[in-house]
């Protein structure tokens, strides 16, 4: 079986929100009764990336929010609910990758795993570089169908005028990299599986699970999610390939578990 060389999980700060937008679970975050006049949860959405190095070149699995989200964001008033109000100067993607020696001419493919504002927020930085820029078939069918600059999360002005190559179906990318179609977040959201010669399977689920707590058993939606149906019998196709690989899962927005992981610049995998 094929495997990549390297992986470093980049951590990017983090959003803050509040938590049925990630969570719709009775008892935490949907209240009874009893509890009207509790206080709203909002609580810390860590974003991240990730880079693959493999020997047919080197891969970034989305791109985090953008430095300008302030004003980037204000047509959409997604500022209002996901402000990215915590990360440090030095926590913004180009800063991240600096930090690792990594050049944005360094990197052959950028892999966006759906294109909403908080995965997205930086394509436009790979704009003129030699790139291959990819999505799935279905999340630039979407996110370039609709009329006007914003659709939910969807904000065109983080991907509009890229020449997006797209993936169809699941498929492996580069040696130990392929890419899951696992769709119901958004109408094309995918998850990335990479195969590591020490560490073994590693699964990227991206927006697919935000976090161990959507994950289960039993899997627990969120208020963002295009299609239920399909979100849960994505959520059941991760699980089935977890079970067949015994990979390890790192979820999209996972507060607790982005601590745990070894994290750019200083950790990585193998």
């Amino acid at each position: 079986m094929a495997t990549a060389n390297k992986l470093s999980v980049i951590p990017c700060g983090a959003m803050h929100a509040n938590l049925p937008f990630l969570l719709l679970k009775p008892g935490v975050s949907i209240k009874p009764r009893s509890e009207k006049d509790a206080p709203i949860d909002w609580v810390e959405v860590p974003t991240h990336c990730v880079l693959v190095e493999t020997d047919e070149g080197k891969l970034l699995w989305d791109t985090s929010c953008p430095s300008d989200w302030e004003t980037r964001w204000a047509p959409t008033g997604l500022q209002e609910f996901f402000p990215y109000d915590q990360v440090a100067d030095d926590e913004y993607l180009d800063k991240q990758l600096h930090k690792m020696g990594v050049g944005l001419d360094e990197i052959d493919y950028v892999v966006l795993s759906h294109l909403h504002f908080d995965h997205a927020g930086n394509a436009q930085m790979f704009k003129n570089t030699n790139a291959k820029m990819i999505c799935s078939d279905k999340e630039k069918e979407f996110a370039l169908g609709f009329e006007g600059p914003f659709n939910g999360a969807h904000l065109k002005a983080d991907y509009e005028g890229i020449d997006w190559e797209i993936v169809s179906g699941d498929v492996e990318l580069l040696p130990g990299v392929s890419m899951i179609q696992t769709p119901g977040h958004t109408p094309g959201c995918m998850s990335m599986r990479v195969d590591l010669p020490d560490t073994g399977t590693m699964i990227f689920t991206s927006d697919a699970v935000y976090m161990g707590e959507s994950y289960g058993p039993p899997a627990a939606p969120a208020a963002i999610v295009n299609n239920l149906e399909d979100w849960f019998s994505s959520v059941e196709k991760l699980r089935g390939i977890q079970e067949q690989t015994n990979a390890q899962m790192v979820f999209g927005h996972d507060a607790e578990q982005i601590h745990q992981l070894r994290k750019a610049p200083e950790g990585s995998y193998t």
